[in-house]
């Protein structure tokens, strides 16, 4: 499990995404991934990439979302294995909330699809728009996400929690999402075939003429906020600072009733 290559990092995110680690006394434990059997080929692929000995097995059963469902599970007991997971940060038990990038060198496209793969989406909106998306419990991994997808599209993200069940969805669209893709999904990259697929059909999509860009969020710093607050008119403070009226009037509406500290 050296992470510096790129099939160990993917496999280390999925893993702390979508793998379930457990330890019993006498040093007995195990690690699963259990994933829908047209997946079992992802799994087949981990099982070569570990120098231990491991199990695949299938189960059908009822389900709350399908009447027969067929899962593959893939089952590793190595004391050895688990401890090395373990140290790179994969907890035993309920790991949703605590789990974070390691903490040592790894390429963060290969490390960051693995969670995709398990826990994320990638196709195309109901209004026909490409998109990649993300739901994860973890702060770290969230704000992770975003700085990487910033430094590549640009695109800010706030990370928030869904008010009803507490998990962070990070969602990209449109260009960002179809650059995003690219720099995840890079040819002859180890993923699942499906999200392989749906990521190569994002890059044939051209935005409809009269589709309008959405502008770049402001980056506002405090020498900008002096501006806004010094000037003697809207109109005054948008032309120095080189933005429309709209998003300069709100934000000196911000300043002026304490939703943003103002200057110092």
């Amino acid at each position: 499990m050296d992470l510096t290559v790129p099939e160990y990092a993917y496999m280390f995110g999925f893993l702390q995404a979508d793998g379930h680690l457990s330890q019993q006394s006498r040093h007995r434990g195990r690690l699963t991934v259990e994933l829908n059997a047209r997946d079992v080929n992802l799994l087949h692929r981990f099982q070569k990439l570990t120098p231990y000995n491991s199990s695949i097995t299938k189960r059908t059963r009822s389900t709350n979302f399908a009447e027969v469902h067929t899962s593959a599970t893939w089952t590793l007991c190595s004391l050895e294995a688990r401890t090395r997971l373990n140290e790179l940060g994969l907890p035993y038990g309920r790991k949703s909330k605590t789990i974070a990038p390691p903490s040592v060198e790894f390429p963060p496209n290969d490390y960051l699809r693995g969670f995709i793969d398990a826990d994320g989406s990638v196709g195309f909106t109901k209004q026909g728009l490409p998109f990649i998306s993300l739901t994860t419990h973890s702060t770290a991994i969230g704000a992770y996400l975003c700085s990487y997808a910033e430094s590549i599209t640009g695109a800010e993200r706030t990370l928030k929690r869904n008010a009803r069940d507490g998990i962070y969805n990070i969602l990209y669209v449109t260009e960002n999402a179809q650059q995003l893709v690219a720099h995840l999904y890079y040819p002859g990259c180890l993923s699942l075939a499906r999200k392989q697929s749906a990521a190569d059909s994002l890059a044939a999509w051209v935005r409809p003429a009269g589709m309008k860009f959405r502008p770049p969020r402001i980056k506002w710093t405090a020498e900008m906020d002096r501006v806004l607050l010094a000037a003697p008119t809207i109109a005054h403070a948008a032309a120095e600072l080189g933005y429309s009226n709209g998003p300069c009037q709100n934000r000196r509406w911000k300043l002026l009733h304490g939703v943003v500290p103002l200057p110092d």
